[in-house]
C-alpha cells in the first residue's frame, strides 16, 4: 500500500494489532478516521489521552474506572449480599450487558494455571476471601469460563469458602464447555446466571 505517509502506515500497523482487527479492517478504520478527522478523530484522540492518564483498577473489585472505586461498588442498591466472581473485566462487562445480575463483582485477573505458574496469590483470591468477611456476603457466584483452568479456579474458591457458611454457586445451563463469557449472547448469559447451581 503506497500512501506516502509513514505515520499513516504506523497507525494502520498499530490498529491491526488490536484484538479482533486485522490489516484490512485497520486500513478501513484509519481511512474512515482520516475522512472524519475534524470530528471523530479529534474526539478519539482526546478520549484515548484521557483514558490513558485517568484509568485504573477499582480498589474494591478490580473493574476498570477513572476513580478509586467504580460506579458498581459505590452504588448502595448493588449491596445485595451477592458477589459475582469473574476472570477479567471483559466478563464483568458481558454480564452487565445482560442486566441479569444486580449485585457486586470481583475480578480475579486470571485463573489458576500450573503450566503458567499462576497461583492463588497471583490472583484476586485473597482479596475475595477478605471481602466475603468484611461485606457480610451471603452468596458468591462463580461466573468463570467453562475451561479446565476456569473450573479448577472455581473449585479452589469453593473449597476456600467451604467453612464460611455462605452459599457458593456457579453458572449452569447455557455456557458451553470451553466457552468464554465475552463471546456469548446476552440471553445465554442471563439464562446461565438464573440457573446457577451450588458447587
Amino acid at each position: 500500500m503506497a500512501d506516502g505517509s509513514d505515520d499513516i502506515q504506523a497507525l494502520v500497523g498499530l490498529m491491526a494489532r488490536l484484538p479482533g482487527l486485522g490489516p484490512r479492517s485497520a486500513r478501513r478504520i484509519v481511512l474512515h478516521l482520516i475522512r472524519k478527522r475534524t470530528g471523530q478523530m479529534s474526539q478519539l484522540a482526546g478520549l484515548l489521552d484521557r483514558v490513558a492518564v485517568n484509568s485504573r483498577e477499582c480498589v474494591t473489585c478490580g473493574n476498570v474506572t477513572d476513580r478509586d472505586e467504580c460506579a458498581i461498588c459505590t452504588d448502595p442498591a448493588r449491596a445485595t449480599g451477592e458477589i459475582c466472581v469473574v476472570q477479567d473485566v471483559a466478563d464483568l462487562w458481558a454480564l452487565e450487558r445482560g442486566r441479569a445480575f444486580g449485585g457486586r463483582y470481583h475480578v480475579l485477573g486470571g485463573t489458576l494455571s500450573a503450566l503458567d505458574e499462576v497461583g492463588p496469590d497471583d490472583l484476586g483470591i485473597p482479596a475475595l476471601i477478605d471481602r466475603v468477611d468484611r461485606e457480610k456476603i451471603r452468596e458468591v457466584i462463580l461466573a468463570l469460563n467453562a475451561t479446565v483452568d476456569g473450573q479448577t479456579t472455581a473449585h479452589y474458591i469453593a473449597d476456600a469458602l467451604a467453612d464460611s457458611g455462605i452459599t457458593v454457586t456457579g453458572l449452569a445451563q447455557g455456557v458451553p464447555i470451553g466457552g468464554e463469557l465475552d463471546y456469548l449472547d446476552d440471553g445465554t448469559i442471563s439464562a446461565a446466571l438464573r440457573a446457577r447451581r451450588r458447587l
